[in-house]
């Protein structure tokens, strides 16, 4: 059973969060990255509307341009995490990455080495989400196995890559990139 969370319970680690109407919470940023310490489901998701692209566009350290929505899953520190993403573009659908840095653990030791994107298994392929109407990014870990769905679409199964580290804690979190 998923359970709303507030923004009084999430910690923006970058960007901005900001109340909207109803229970809605408003990112109007080129990045956002929200956490909920403590979390240990294996069971999350993120409903969101997309309005259009943020006004500001930022590259990814790598220099590519893209805009994507997505879950932190498994996070050790900010070297050695595991995010299912929702690309809207340049390219849309989902991807699985597994960015694993051992010894590292702040952004300023890894920068955006180490990743690996996870072959799926099973996956559909997807069109970016539409602008202006409710969205759904759900992911579900059962054992060894991850499932990811856009809306009602499960579009991507596979393998869970191996814990290196029983201390690998199960955070829920939001990303967001728009550049």
């Amino acid at each position: 059973m998923l359970t709303r969370v507030p923004l009084s319970r999430l910690k923006v680690t970058e960007g901005s969060l900001e109340p909207g109407p109803g229970e809605q919470l408003l990112v109007d940023g080129p990045r956002m990255r929200a956490i909920v310490h403590g979390s240990t489901t294996s069971n999350v998701a993120l409903r969101f509307t997309l309005l259009g692209p943020t006004e500001r566009q930022v590259a990814l350290a790598s220099g590519e341009q893209r805009q994507q929505v997505g879950l932190k899953l498994f996070a050790v520190d900010a070297c050695n995490v595991l995010y299912a993403m929702w690309r809207l573009a340049p390219k849309p659908g989902i991807v699985v990455n597994f960015k694993r840095n051992p010894g590292q653990h702040t952004s300023r030791e890894c920068g955006n080495r180490g990743y690996t994107v996870l072959r799926p298994e099973q996956h559909v392929r997807l069109e970016a989400p539409s602008t202006g109407e409710p969205h759904t990014l759900r992911a579900q870990v059962d054992g060894k196995v991850l499932r990811v769905w856009a809306d009602d679409t499960l579009a991507w199964t596979g393998q869970c890559p191996k814990r290196r580290s029983r201390r690998m804690p199960r955070w829920a979190c939001a990303r967001t990139t728009s550049g």
